[in-house]
């Protein structure tokens, strides 16, 4: 069964996102790509499916298939989640033993499974991932959850996996202290872009590059989160917002004619690259569909879309995203198929207001 509405809270009763803001659309930038079909999108989905997948990408794809409301295809995805969980309580643990956040974008999926299901293991696991990251999960000295086992880094990456989760587990505190402590040591605030990796013993930069993709997780992390904070919490809910601006307003001022961006997002000598556009995409929709972010967005989110589509092949794969395994160089990951189908359901549900 698809539940077309926008769940929101996922584990903390699934309200129906109902705040809506009016305004004149602009139609030219709300037309349908002309590759733009049902069939294309499950091309997509049924290629992300196909794709083997380390814990955040099933964490993201997951994701992509709430956003879609494949409710039983959530449910197993949660399942699987849980079967490859260990024993610390990290989930979906495939291919390595160092992932220390990745694992917690599987929550989501497992909380709203619970909600389907009444079944008391996939809400257990939620909270032994909740548990994990609380108290067990390595830390920098000032407190923010490292990104990996062996290092106490902190990676732009992880403003996704671990923050909205934490939020959605109804501990908005810590969650807000986990983006703030991130945006403190990775934000380059002349740039309005995010660095890579923060290198907690040495406090300093271990990566300065201000990697695209790093960039699109945290701009997807505060659209969700924006939603998730409930009314009490207005005031850090405006400073996500004007997080989420600044960080839009930075990543659009390198935006190239063809509405793609280059993997290290300031550095046009390093590759174009498919799966930013998506992500920021998939944030702008959302953020305009909730009110908190204007129609003036449109525009650059369209050519952004329209960007992504012309990637596509026959078989739904999107090409020339940041590439697995290794993601230096171009090529194709769970991630671009997660967020092509996260970009597409999110422009849907705002078409579908207009």
């Amino acid at each position: 069964m698809r539940r077309r509405a926008f769940i929101k809270r996922v584990g903390l009763g699934f309200g129906v996102v109902t705040a809506m803001t009016s305004y004149d659309s602009e139609a030219s930038e709300m037309k349908e790509p002309k590759s733009s079909n049902t069939e294309l999108i499950e091309k997509a989905k049924m290629a992300m499916l196909c794709m083997q997948r380390a814990s955040w990408e099933q964490g993201v794809a997951s994701q992509a298939l709430i956003e879609m409301g494949e409710d039983e295809l959530v449910v197993l995805m949660a399942k699987e989640a849980v079967v490859r969980r260990k024993g610390d309580g990290r989930l979906a643990m495939l291919g390595t033993e160092n992932a220390v956040t990745d694992p917690a974008s599987n929550g989501a999926a497992l909380l709203y499974a619970y909600k389907i299901t009444g079944e008391k293991e996939l809400k257990a696991a939620a909270d032994a991932m909740y548990k994990y990251l609380k108290e067990g999960a390595p830390r920098t000295a000032d407190g923010a959850i490292c990104h990996i086992r062996n290092g106490r880094e902190v990676w732009s990456d992880a403003m996704f996996m671990a923050p909205p989760f934490i939020a959605l587990m109804g501990d908005y505190d810590e969650a807000i202290k986990q983006v703030d402590l991130y945006r403190g040591c990775l934000w380059d605030k002349d740039k309005k872009l995010f660095s890579h990796i923060w290198d907690g013993r040495n406090d300093r930069l271990k990566r300065a590059d201000c990697w695209g993709g790093g960039n699109g997780w945290s701009a997807a992390a505060f659209a969700q989160m924006i939603e998730i904070l409930p009314k009490e919490k207005e005031a850090q809910r405006q400073k996500l917002i004007g997080y989420a601006k600044a960080l839009l307003d930075g990543c659009i001022s390198y935006m190239r004619p063809d509405g793609l961006f280059h993997d290290v997002v300031d550095k046009p000598d390093t590759f174009v690259e498919t799966n930013l556009s998506q992500m920021l995409a998939y944030a702008i929709y959302k953020g305009i569909k909730a009110g908190w972010l204007g129609e003036g967005y449109l525009k650059s989110a369209a050519k952004m879309r329209a960007g992504a589509h012309s990637k596509i092949d026959k078989y739904g794969v999107i090409q020339d995203a940041c590439g697995s395994p290794s993601f230096s160089s171009a090529g194709t990951s769970t991630e671009a198929q997660a967020f092509f189908l996260m970009m597409e359901a999110a422009y849907g549900k705002l078409a579908s207001r207009l």
